[in-house]
């Protein structure tokens, strides 16, 4: 798929919470065998943080390096499966916070882990059609395990926000996205539950391999590039094997993945986990650069995208604030202050 006009990626941003939980402090708790091997952690927002305001400060990081002007924001979109109100959107709220309100659509996007990447193909349909001079797009959780399940080792928290413009003014274009969507109900919480339930066996291989293989491949028969032709691969990080995995099996090297795997220093941040890896690949990348993004929701699906740097990357870029700041940036907390920051304990 490709927009009539060509678009890419103008500003960028993303925002990961300071406190972190080691899988080990968790494992000291419920002595859970399936405990993920090596050192590994995940982000825990703190008592004043929410969806919300890891998406606002997202936001207002893209802002800061896009440098355009909130009123040409004509759509803010963010993809999540933890918004702080079942029934009020956290779009209008990113939105206010950022100026952009209120001539602009802002509305939430749902898919699991991947409706970031869905408001981004949207998001590229709006610029690109001509209805828009700018759109937002992007993803933030607070992700929610039960506890002692083995999602309590890895579900993080954070969030990436992307603004699309014309090519001419972007970091980096979109050359072409693709789609593979079926009905396979690995991981789902229904209306009322606190926790999400995983499908277990349909996790892996009919989930999370067959979906991204075939998003991948499909873009890649679209473009008519090869594996080769990528600096980068950035793919949705449950876990810190499944990316390598997928990797191999689509003929990516595994040094072209690596840096951006997140999940044994934040976890995995569901709707902002892909994303967040597509914000530290440009935070690194050169101009001439191909970056495939793809990403996946339970449900099922998976979006892939295929990106080429501009010239305009380094000075752009300058004005932002990278991933690492956030990566680096870390206190660690025990399991009892986790879970009272988390609302683990019912009192009512």
């Amino acid at each position: 798929m490709k927009p009539n006009l060509a678009v890419g990626i103008v500003g960028y941003g993303g925002y990961v919470p300071r406190y972190r939980i080691d899988a080990a402090e968790v494992n000291r708790v419920w002595k859970d065998s399936a405990m993920p091997s090596g050192r590994s952690f995940k982000a825990v927002p703190g008592p004043d943080e929410d969806t919300a305001t890891i998406a606002i400060q997202a936001a207002r990081n893209a802002m800061r390096m896009a440098q355009v002007s909130p009123a040409k924001l004509r759509a803010i979109w963010f993809g999540t499966e933890s918004k702080p109100y079942a029934v009020k959107p956290t779009s209008t709220i990113v939105a206010d916070a950022i100026g952009a309100l209120p001539h602009a659509n802002a509305a939430d996007w749902e898919f699991a882990c991947k409706p970031g990447t869905e408001a981004m193909q949207a998001a590229t349909a709006m610029v690109g059609s001509g209805m828009a001079p700018y759109a937002m797009c992007g993803g933030a959780d607070t992700a929610q395990a039960r506890p002692g399940d083995i999602l309590e080792y890895n579900t993080g928290a954070g969030g990436a926000a992307f603004i699309l413009g014309v090519a001419e003014e972007s970091l980096a274009v979109l050359e072409a996205s693709t789609s593979y969507v079926t009905n396979t109900p690995d991981f789902f919480r229904r209306e009322g539950q606190p926790y999400p339930s995983h499908g277990q066996r349909f996790t892996g291989k009919p989930a999370y391999f067959h979906h991204i293989q075939a998003a991948v491949k499909e873009l890649l028969n679209e473009t008519g590039a090869s594996p080769d032709d990528f600096r980068y691969a950035v793919f949705h990080q449950p876990n810190y094997q499944f990316p390598l995995k997928v990797a191999n099996r689509l003929g990516f090297p595994k040094e072209k993945v690596v840096p951006f795997i997140l999940t044994s220093q934040i976890g995995n941040t569901y709707s902002g986990a892909a994303l967040l890896g597509l914000a530290k690949a440009l935070d690194q990348a050169e101009p001439g650069d191909k970056i495939l993004l793809a990403s996946y929701g339970s449900g099922a699906g998976s979006d892939a995208f295929c990106f080429t740097v501009t010239d305009k990357i380094k000075e752009i870029r300058e004005r932002g604030v990278p991933i690492d700041k956030y990566l680096k940036r870390t206190k660690l907390i025990d399991y009892a202050v986790y879970a009272r920051y988390r609302g683990k304990l019912r009192l009512h």
